[in-house]
């Protein structure tokens, strides 16, 4: 025999919202906010990861600033 218990209607609230589908909206404060989570999630493709290399081996290097100037005497 089957034991059958009433649920609450808050019990209810909750069972249904564990049951139902994930759809969670989030706000932004900034396009920056939205622009570093869509980045988190978004994979680079490999082709495009690849390029991004090589331009930045191209860079020149930054000057030493003045205080690794001056420790390096």
């Amino acid at each position: 025999m089957k034991r059958q218990t009433k649920l609450t209607a808050q019990e209810q609230e909750q069972l249904a919202a564990l049951n139902a589908p994930q759809t969670s909206t989030r706000e932004f404060a900034t396009a920056e906010e939205l622009l570093r989570h869509d980045a988190g999630r978004t994979e680079v493709p490999p082709v495009i990861a690849e390029r991004l290399l090589k331009s930045i081996q191209n860079l020149p290097h930054p000057a030493p600033t003045w205080w690794q100037r001056w420790l390096k005497r």
